[in-house]
């Protein structure tokens, strides 16, 4: 959306500040939050506007069913762990999971990780307690710090200087991976991991037999990766929810090939969490206003109204590709409050892109104590997902999972068998559990058995 349309409704990077704010810090030090904010405005931007358009256009394609949208990645980056090999390890699975769901359903997909910023975290309660003991809840490495005394929970404002500092050399590795070789589909068998194990490894290994075979084939034919770019690289987008308005407006700047459009240099596609949806909120504000590809988060709470209001003023040009809508209710619930929403798409006529969050609907306490997520739930839900698209006649666009190419025990299930008393092995996420690599794998084939039964449905409908 062009800030002249924006300037209509009264819309300017820093307009959010006059709207309601939730899951934001109160900073007690005004002086030092003040001077960050101004340091970061001088710093240069994370991502470039062109790159933010042709991901949107990709959107678009997954919108009308011509790709298809793999978002993954952390539930909240961490200043501790962050390590060369967590991003390419990360970035492997996503590489492999992108190639499962092109072979499976025969069309381009779209990779956005959740990287490179996604350092905030909504919480249900501005507190907790600990043995008797209430303190201000940790809201993610860029806020204040895990580490549960008084001191540590203080919001601190110069750790948006380190998230940027992290964010950065993030973007640098990915972009080096992406294209300089790394990401080459001849290099498909080394992008498995080590701990990658079962059924699906073994399924993934024997695709990618098939896979070289064909390049072989190719190669003798006289068509190399030296003259095929698209052989040798991979576009790879990132992603993170804009919780942090200071953050977010800091980072925000004019295009300078379109003048008068606004970039939210932070990331390529930004979000807006189930928690801070509010249509007259500062979140929702900040975003109508900029021109990246925008998230939606959609839970059982929202409402056909609350929806409509949200589309008319995230997307008032009805853009495909613009507005993405991530659907998490949980396993069970799909089909109780989707169909609300599709209808109300449909009344509208609003061009949007459906996904699934699988991850966040079906978080439980196991009985040893730990937070988890059934794997499959997760799986449930997404067949779910794909049930009532079909009912409807709408088109699937993709799938949101928080997930880790570490060889982490955090959520029960799949074909590990990861049990309960598995988890404290190796639980290592600051937030929410995620699915490890074999995990991911997994639920890479069954969500393009999904789209390719899907694809022969309608190719025998067309028939």
């Amino acid at each position: 959306m062009a800030q002249d349309g924006a300037r209509m409704g009264g819309w300017s990077k820093s307009s959010w500040r006059a709207k309601a704010r939730v899951q934001m810090p109160d900073y007690p030090d005004q002086a030092a939050l003040n001077a960050v904010e101004a340091k970061l405005s001088r710093h240069p931007l994370l991502v470039f506007a062109g790159e933010a358009r042709t991901l949107r256009e990709e959107l678009a394609a997954a919108g009308r069913g011509e790709a298809f949208l793999l978002q993954g990645g952390d539930c909240a980056e961490s200043f501790a762990e962050f390590s060369s090999n967590s991003i390419r390890d990360t970035f492997k699975v996503m590489l492999q999971m992108a190639m499962v769901l092109t072979f499976g359903a025969k069309v381009p997909v779209v990779k956005v990780g959740r990287m490179a910023g996604q350092f905030a975290k909504p919480r249900s309660a501005p507190t907790e307690t600990i043995d008797g003991v209430e303190l201000p809840s940790y809201r993610g490495d860029i806020i204040n710090e895990l580490a549960f005394t008084p001191e540590a929970r203080i919001p601190d404002p110069a750790k948006m200087l380190e998230a940027y500092t992290q964010a950065a050399a993030t973007l640098n590795l990915l972009r080096a991976f992406s294209k300089g070789g790394f990401a080459d589909v001849h290099q498909v068998h080394q992008w498995t991991l080590d701990f990658a194990s079962g059924e699906r490894a073994a399924q993934y290994r024997d695709m990618a037999d098939r896979i070289q075979d064909t390049l072989d084939f190719l190669t003798a034919a006289g068509l190399t990766s030296d003259q095929n770019a698209e052989l040798s690289t991979v576009d790879f987008y990132t992603s993170h929810e804009a919780l942090l308005l200071e953050y977010e407006e800091a980072l925000c700047r004019e295009d300078s090939t379109h003048p008068g459009e606004m970039l939210a240099g932070s990331g390529h596609m930004i979000w807006i969490g189930d928690r801070t949806r509010q249509p007259d909120g500062a979140h929702v504000e900040f975003c109508r206003g900029v021109v990246n590809p925008i998230g939606l988060k959609c839970g059982p709470t929202t409402t056909a109204e609350d929806l409509k209001e949200l589309i008319e003023k995230l997307n008032p040009k009805n853009e495909m590709g613009r507005l993405t809508l991530i659907a998490r209710f949980g396993a069970g619930k799909v089909q109780q409050h989707l169909p609300r929403l599709i209808k109300q798409v449909q009344d509208m006529g609003a061009n949007v892109v459906w996904t699934c969050d699988a991850m966040h609907g079906n978080t439980i306490k196991s009985p040893s104590g730990y937070k988890t997520r059934p794997f499959e739930s997760v799986l449930a839900e997404v067949q779910e997902f794909f049930a009532v698209h079909r009912e409807h006649g709408t088109i699937p666009g993709g799938v949101h999972f928080e997930m880790t190419g570490q060889d982490v025990t955090e959520c029960t299930g799949g074909v590990r068998a990861v049990t309960d008393e598995d988890l404290s092995d190796r639980y290592h996420t600051a937030c929410d559990p995620r699915l490890n690599a074999s995990q991911s794998l997994e639920l890479a084939f069954l969500v393009a058995e999904e789209l390719s039964s899907l694809r022969q449905e309608r190719m025998r409908a067309a028939s």
